[in-house]
Parts: C-alpha cells; sequence; structure tokens
C-alpha cells in the first residue's frame, strides 16, 4: 500500500522524509529541489514528486555522492540512461575503494604507534606524537 502525499508544507515534507526543513531550503539554494510558487496569501506546498526526488537526494548522499554528484545523478533520474549512471557508479566506486585502502593503511600505522606507545618506560618520546611531529605517521 502506498501513501499518497500531497500539499505538503515544507516542514511536513521534512518530517516524513526525516531531513531538517533547512535542508530542504539549502538543496533549493544548491538548484537540487525545485521551490513551489506561493499561492497569494498562501504558503508553498510539496507533494509527492518533491518528497520522490528529496529522498532520491538523501539516498544518493548515503551511498557517498557529493551534491555536485548528485545534481548529475538527478538528470539520470528517469533511468533511461543506464549507461551514464553505471559510468558514475562505478567511478564513486573506484573512490570508495581508494578511500578504504587509505583508512586500512591508516589503520595498520595507529595499530603501530599504539601498540609501540604501550610499550615504552621511563622518560622516553611517546612513539605516537613523536611520528605525527615529525611527519612519518
Amino acid at each position: 500500500m502506498s501513501t499518497v502525499f500531497e500539499n505538503l508544507t515544507i516542514g511536513a515534507m521534512a518530517r516524513v522524509a526525516g531531513v531538517n526543513l533547512e535542508t530542504i531550503r539549502f538543496y533549493q539554494r544548491k538548484g537540487l529541489m525545485p521551490e513551489p510558487g506561493r499561492p497569494p496569501g498562501g504558503v508553498r506546498r510539496y507533494n509527492d514528486v518533491d518528497l520522490a526526488r528529496l529522498r532520491f537526494i538523501k539516498s544518493a548522499q548515503r551511498l557517498g555522492f557529493s551534491l555536485d554528484e548528485v545534481a548529475d545523478l538527478l538528470t539520470l533520474e528517469d533511468g533511461s540512461q543506464c549507461r551514464e549512471a553505471r559510468e558514475r557508479g562505478q567511478r564513486k566506486l573506484a573512490d570508495v575503494r581508494a578511500r578504504l585502502s587509505d583508512l586500512q593503511r591508516i589503520e595498520q600505522v595507529l595499530a603501530d604507534l599504539v601498540a609501540r606507545c604501550g610499550s615504552t618506560r621511563g622518560r622516553v618520546r611517546c612513539p605516537l606524537i613523536a611520528s605525527i611531529r615529525d611527519g612519518q605517521a
């Protein structure tokens, strides 16, 4: 059973999507979300299409896409350009794998330094602090 959302205020849409309403305003300023027209003397209203776009943006961010990359993905949102979407996904996957490799290296260096810190006795310079200060970490 799907729920239809019509005539949502910005606050109601923020609650339904689980974001802060300032997030929506920020996305509007960035051109990621349209800003509905304001009826004379009224309040802007959002609908299912707006909510789906907001959820798309947040899902893409959770996958590690930057807002600029999300803007590119939004141009492919209709799903008709799968090759381009795949290329963007492959680039993001390569970035994620590179970051994982960097994090694994950092983990190993830190584990070694922490172990060395635990094995020093007396008035020896702390290996962790010394490595960071000397630019060896």
